[in-house]
């Protein structure tokens, strides 16, 4: 049940985020165990309720496990775990399954409504991604929210930003075991302390990093920052995934247009209506998206225009009106009608590949903190991630870290004491337009120096960048009480960070990392993996 009262904040298990990794996971161990949701917002304010293709699964007959695994593989660039590929593609139906049985409806296909349709999106060699029209994340939301609501076990608490983990190192105590971790209750704006045995990191992406993207505004990295500061290893941040079709339009702000449009015959063209897909990639529309968007990238800036376009007009009216009516009715209200009309689209920052290293049942290095969803890195993405294997991670993971965490709940108890939060020594902040203008820089030059296309000279800029924007955010962040805002820019210029020492770690030109300063793609894939304690400025150790 959603809660902000100021009541008993223990729990066996505190889950930082409220998408879809989190909530399958709270539902999975919540008959046996106590748990505690926190989200900044709503829950439909993630980014689970904005997805729009679906869930990659082998439930076709002319489909195989091995074909997936393949698919996979080579859209990953030679960097996924292929242990961890064959995992996670193996559980694709149970999860499927389990979904059903929670409420979520997926489209049929007309003929034979014994059978899911399922789509063909960029990377896979055969239809593959089930769905719910284009609004699959919302069909997924609306079915989980439902059970979670409804649990006498799991309490949802909204309005809630975590500021830090606890753990025993913090503390002064001997190991390095998480006990749970501070909370600011915006509707009071006190600090909590929460206490748990266990704690999960499902807080999604970072991709709000960059200008343009097209995550909701809460997309700040604050999960692989905060098991940063604790003490967790984090891998291949360099590779930024951008999604190659977002609405071009003053007024969508970050609306995405569905792989799937592509899927089912949707073209790219330049201004003048012709296609250029064929001459970057023999798979045309439907190559990998690191591809796709560096085909797009290219032309804008050979042909000096804004967007390309994106048409699906040549497809019959009711078609369309079937497999998007969400794109459809989107569009429309700015004056665009997908059925007779060219769509304007332009990439932008759509997923984080790297993030907190867990193992196959999302552990990271900090004892009892458990990463599942788009802030981990499990290996199964490698350096440019599949359409629609994302979501099939977040309930393979949530599923395995939930299994362990039952079979050791009885062996892990609450820590007894921990400090509340110290304000003795700060203020009210009367300069709040320090914090807007700190995010406004972070995200202009992330765009421009650490973005689709990479040099070693941008790589610097942006690092002189942000290790003066640190200082400044270290020296605001202990003189001031905490907000959402400043916390979000805390976090946020540290994700930078560790995205842009990645970058300039990778001497090589590997999925969704492209550099002009070293195009070739090295012999052998190694991981880019950043260890807390090495020296690193502005990092905030």
């Amino acid at each position: 049940m959603p809660d902000s009262s100021p009541s008993s904040r223990d729990a066996d298990v505190l889950i930082i985020g409220g998408g879809a990794a989190g909530l399958s996971l709270a539902l999975k161990v919540a008959d046996r165990a106590r748990v505690t949701i926190l989200s900044k917002s709503s829950l439909e304010h993630g980014s689970t309720y904005y997805a729009q293709g679906g869930i990659a699964a082998v439930l076709d007959d002319e489909d195989s496990l091995e074909s997936h695994v393949e698919d996979t593989l080579v859209a990953g660039d030679g960097l996924c775990d292929r242990r961890v590929v064959e995992y996670t593609v193996s559980r694709g139906r149970e999860c499927i399954n389990w979904l059903v049985s929670q409420g979520v409806k997926f489209t049929l296909e007309k003929a034979d409504t014994a059978h899911y349709h399922l789509s063909k999106e960029g990377g896979h060699s055969h239809r593959r991604v089930v769905h719910a029209a284009d609004a699959t994340g919302r069909a997924v939301f609306e079915g989980l929210a439902a059970k979670v609501m409804d649990h006498p076990n799991i309490t949802f608490r909204i309005n809630t930003v975590a500021v830090d983990l606890i753990t025993t190192a913090k503390l002064g105590l001997p190991g390095n075991r998480c006990v749970g971790a501070y909370v600011l209750n915006e509707v009071t704006g006190q600090v909590m302390v929460y206490r748990a045995r266990f704690v999960i990191l499902a807080t999604g992406g970072a991709s709000k990093a960059y200008l343009y993207t097209s995550n909701p505004d809460g997309a700040s990295g604050d999960g692989i920052a905060m098991a940063w500061r604790a003490g967790c290893r984090i891998a291949n941040m360099e590779f930024n995934q951008f999604h190659p079709t977002c609405l071009y339009h003053p007024k969508a702000k970050s609306f995405l247009i569905t792989e799937a449009l592509r899927g089912e015959g949707g073209q790219l063209k330049l201004p003048d209506g012709t296609r250029f897909m064929q001459d970057y990639d023999p798979r045309g529309e439907l190559a990998p998206r690191d591809i796709v968007a560096r085909a797009i990238d290219s032309e804008m800036k050979r042909l000096g225009c804004s967007f390309v376009y994106l048409d699906i007009s040549h497809k019959p009216d009711d078609f369309i009106l079937e497999h998007f009516p969400t794109i459809h009715e989107k569009c429309l209200e700015y004056g665009i009608d997908i059925t007779r009309e060219k769509i304007p689209v332009v990439p932008a920052a759509h997923y984080s590949c790297g993030g907190v290293m867990v193992d196959l049942n999302g552990k990271t290095d900090v004892e009892n903190v458990y990463a599942i969803g788009e802030t981990s890195c499990t290996g199964l993405h490698g350096a440019n991630r599949m359409a629609s294997n994302s979501l099939l991670e977040c309930f393979v993971f949530a599923f395995a870290a939930a299994e362990e965490i039952l079979a050791r709940l009885d062996s892990v108890a609450l820590h007894e004491t921990i400090p509340t939060w110290d304000e003795s020594k700060v203020t009210d902040s009367d300069e709040d337009v320090v914090i807007a203008h700190n995010w406004d820089e972070i995200r202009r030059f992330m765009w421009d120096y650490v973005g689709i296309v990479r040099t070693n000279k941008r790589l610097q800029r942006a690092q002189n960048r942000i290790d003066l924007l640190q200082q400044e955010i270290r020296w605001y962040y202990s003189r001031y009480r905490v907000s959402r805002n400043l916390l979000e820019l805390r976090n946020l210029a540290l994700v930078a960070e560790l995205i842009i020492r990645s970058a300039m770690t990778r001497k090589e030109s590997r999925g969704l990392h492209y550099t002009l300063d070293y195009p070739a793609r090295l012999p052998e894939a190694k991981n880019t993996v950043l260890t807390p304690g090495n020296y690193m400025p502005g990092a905030g150790n």
